[in-house]
Formats: C-alpha cells, structure tokens, sequence
C-alpha cells in the first residue's frame, strides 16, 4: 500500500513553535546558495588550472600558486561538506513529520558520509609536505617526501573518499524520495533531488562513468540548491507571519 503524501507543514503549528526554527531555516537556506555560487567557481578553477598528475606537479603548484594547489585539492569541496551538514539537519526538521524514520536514516548517511569525505581530505597535508619538499636538500630527503605525497594522492582519491560520496548520495536520494511524498517542497525540487541522487551513486574514481555522472551531477545540484534555499526562505516568511499572528492585539 502507498504512503500516503502528507499535509504536514512546518511553517504552521500550535503558537509560535514554527518560529522556533527559522534561524535555522535562514542558515540551510545560506549554505544551499552558498554551495550553488562554490560550483561554478569550482569548475572555473579547474578549467584554468588543471590538477597535475604527479606528485612532483602537484608540489610545483603548491609552490607557484598555494590557494590555487588548496582550490584544485577540493578546498571548495571542504568547505561544501559544512554546507551538506547543514542543510541535511535543515531538511530532517523541515521533513521529519514527512518520515521521520527515513529522514533519520537519510540524516545519519549523510553525516557518516561527511565524516569519511573529511578522513580523506589532503589539501593542508599537501601543501606542508610541498613546502618541506622545496626545502629539502637531499635526494634522500626529496624521495621520502615524495612517497608521502603519493600516498596522500591515494589517501584523497581512495577509499574514504568514495564510500563518503556514494553514502552522501544514498542520503540526498533518500531525502528526496521524501520529498515525492510530502507538500512542503515541489515535485519539480523532488524529482531533481532524486535525479541528483542517482547520479551520486557512482563515485568520480569509478572511472569514465563515474567521472561522467560526477560532472553531470553538478548541473542537477545548483538547481537542487536554489530550489531549496528558494523554499526554506520562502518557510522563513510563512513563521514569521504566523509569529505575528499569534500576537495579542
């Protein structure tokens, strides 16, 4: 049997409750357009300044061009799991009432996945190792700094990096199938949202296919963004009238 869409909407509420959240609604809502206006800065980047292929190459960015190493090693990408997190705690109050058991599932994915994307960062570790590197004054020196940075190029593209990515991708799936069955975001916010989430299923290190889906998702997810921060703004307003309303006269 089908669940049934629910009515529930989280702008409305016994007093001012409502209002309770709308701190909240305003820095899910920052954070998605936040993470809209990252992606094409992101891509600017890496059009410009490809990300080398060595680790030699790497540490030469490194030492010409520091923010644009950090930048090209996901610095960005960093930042925007902050963003995931916030937005994902912002959904599982605003959706909760939708489904509360799969909000949670959805809500503890993404984190679980949010923490291994961040065991896998080396944007900082690269950039130490780069500038010991440039100091070093043995070959000695240069080969064990250069091994270290190989394994911190493996440690980034390995296997925290692409269980975070999929567990991440679960979690937005699973949050947009709630949307489907709820009347507090559109369907059109749903189905990119489900759209968004099957294509990240597939990690970027998963080869041409993965990279594939991991560039096409990113037109998915600055519309996703902006249909979500459009809405909880939008949530913003609804309690603050309800706020106003349930004031004496």
């Amino acid at each position: 049997m089908p669940i049934p869409r629910t009515l529930h909407n989280p702008s409305t509420g016994a007093g001012s409750a409502a209002s309770d959240w709308k701190g909240l609604y305003r820095v899910g809502a920052g954070a998605a357009l936040l993470m809209a206006a990252f992606i094409p800065v992101q891509i600017i980047v890496f059009i410009i300044w490809p990300p080398p292929g060595t680790v030699t190459g790497w540490f030469d960015l490194y030492q010409q061009h520091p923010l644009v190493g950090l930048l090209d090693m996901d610095l960005l990408l960093i930042v925007d799991q902050v963003f995931v997190a916030l937005i994902m705690v912002t959904l599982y109050v605003v959706l909760r009432r939708s489904w509360q058991s799969l909000m949670t599932i959805a809500l503890t994915l993404s984190a679980l996945g949010i923490a291994a994307y961040f065991a896998s960062t080396a944007a900082f570790e690269m950039l130490s190792l780069s500038g010991d590197y440039a100091a070093a004054t043995t070959e000695a020196q240069r080969a064990t700094l250069l091994a270290a940075g190989q394994v911190m190029l493996s440690t980034w593209q390995g296997t925290a990096f692409s269980v975070g990515y999929v567990l991440e991708g679960i979690g937005l799936l699973l949050v947009a199938i709630v949307m489907l069955r709820s009347t507090v975001f559109s369907q059109t916010t749903a189905r990119v949202g489900v759209v968004l989430g099957v294509m990240s299923l597939l990690p970027p290190t998963a080869g041409m296919v993965g990279m594939f889906f991991a560039l096409g998702s990113l037109v998915p997810l600055e519309i996703w963004d902006i249909l979500v921060a459009r809405r909880l703004l939008r949530l913003v307003r609804e309690a603050s009238k309800v706020s106003q309303s349930s004031l004496p006269s």
